[in-house]
């Protein structure tokens, strides 16, 4: 149950990736781009990496896509800015994609069947509790450092923003 759940949700990952590339309809690309970034999310939590579920969802659907939601109902594009595109970046996009394809298929190819032994898997890996732990454990002073620097950096953005009085 829990494989056919993560091909269905890995499946709609992949057709709406697919419809924001293929869609004209700027909004509606966007609104499947979170869809994409939650099926992520759903993947990660599936492969037992819960932490990484969590901040996709904190980090890409709910701050970045909403910042782009945003931005793209501020910039209001029209119709003919669409037909301005010049064909020379559709054939270089086209080109890009089938390098793609062809390193994917030569990653594939490699690759063997069955290659996962169910026995010997330590299932406690990707949990939050022993990151945590781990953390505030042996990485305590590169924590509250990273920490301090995030702190001074809003602290500067804050006084460069600010208009003089």
């Amino acid at each position: 149950m829990e494989q056919f759940l993560f091909f269905f949700v890995a499946f709609l990952a992949i057709v709406s990736a697919a419809y924001f590339v293929f869609s004209r309809n700027p909004m509606y690309a966007l609104l499947s781009l979170i869809v994409t970034m939650f099926s992520i999310a759903g993947m990660y939590i599936l492969l037992n990496a819960q932490f990484l579920g969590i901040v996709q969802i904190i980090v890409y659907a709910g701050a970045i896509m909403v910042l782009f939601l945003y931005i793209l109902m501020m910039l209001n594009l029209n119709k003919a800015d669409e037909s301005k595109k010049q064909n020379t970046l559709k054939f270089i996009g086209v080109f890009s994609a089938g390098i793609l394809l062809i390193g994917m298929l030569g990653a594939f190819r490699g690759v063997k069947q069955n290659i996962l032994a169910e026995d010997g898997i330590d299932f406690s890996v990707g949990l939050t509790k022993n990151l945590g732990r781990l953390l505030f454990n042996e990485y305590v002073v590169p924590f509250e450092l990273a920490s301090i620097l995030i702190l001074a950096g809003i602290v500067g953005a804050v006084l460069i923003g600010k208009k003089d009085l």
